[in-house]
């Protein structure tokens, strides 16, 4: 009875109380930031004083704010398509081949994993420091987009490399057993049945680049970048402003997010066959 009881009413009550202290752990700073962007006074404080959305409004009017966005916006565009690129071709290399030294090659690729991303930063810094005197050029743009896609490029590979290992390589030799050619397979089976994965590398590649802290403020240089922007501002006050900027940058977030897992769920199996049957 005893063990019946702790089945049933116990580790449910465990487990359910651990999942609901994790979503407020998780949430309610994230709510409470929401909530102080729309605070009227300059002091991040309680109790309120009043609500306007004049931060909002004030952030489209700070030339400083949106070259920053844009420099932010530039940089993890272009980081997301390389990285993507780089890494589903990494991946389809360590998954769908056997060739000698890869599992080397899969643990060189894991190994900026391995490195905190301030230990990563002052490293690149150095070398690109070296690298700027021999070769004349200072930090910026060119330098942090190289900084982001070294970080970022094993996470795109990861993600991707899950993805191709939970499809049957069958389908890919039924394919080339109906007579459709080494390239038409990639192009006709291999990516469509692997584009949500694709396409989660690349949301989540985005996302990476667009907050990175560490490396944007060991190679940025002087080249403003939001998330130094919001660091810079930070040290020296503390307004509802900064509040507005993390809600501004979420919620496009959150929504990059939920199309990657809608686009996941609705990729069905059986389009794998349907796709293979083009060259029956």
């Amino acid at each position: 009875m005893t063990l019946r009881f702790i089945d049933k009413r116990i580790v449910p009550a465990v487990l359910y109380g651990s999942v609901v202290a994790v979503l407020l752990l998780f949430y309610v700073p994230i709510i409470t930031l929401i909530g102080f962007s729309f605070r009227s006074g300059r002091h991040l404080v309680l109790p309120f004083d009043g609500v306007t959305t004049d931060w909002y409004l004030s952030l489209f009017h700070d030339a400083a704010f949106k070259e920053a966005a844009w420099n932010s916006l530039v940089i993890a565009t272009l980081v997301m398509v390389v990285s993507t690129v780089c890494g589903t071709l990494l991946a389809i290399g360590l998954v769908r081949f056997s060739f000698r030294f890869r599992t080397a090659l899969a643990f060189l690729n894991l190994t900026p994993l391995l490195f905190p991303q301030l230990l990563l930063g002052i490293v690149l810094l150095l070398w690109f420091a070296v690298l700027g005197n021999w070769l004349h050029f200072s930090l910026g743009l060119v330098t942090t987009i190289v900084g982001h896609i070294v970080y970022i490029i094993p996470f795109a590979a990861i993600v991707v490399a899950v993805r191709l290992a939970s499809l049957d390589p069958q389908l890919e030799h039924a394919a080339r057993d109906c007579g459709a050619s080494t390239w038409q397979v990639y192009r006709h089976v291999t990516v469509p049945l692997l584009w949500p994965g694709i396409f989660s590398a690349a949301i989540f590649s985005f996302l990476l680049s667009w907050s990175n802290f560490y490396i944007s403020f060991n190679l940025s240089g002087t080249t403003p970048v939001l998330p130094t922007y919001v660091y810079a501002g930070l040290a020296f006050n503390s307004s509802p402003a900064y509040p507005a900027i993390a809600t501004v940058v979420l919620v496009p977030m959150i929504a990059l997010v939920i199309l990657a897992e809608v686009l996941r769920r609705r990729s069905p199996s059986h389009q794998q066959l349907r796709t293979v049957e083009t060259y029956a």
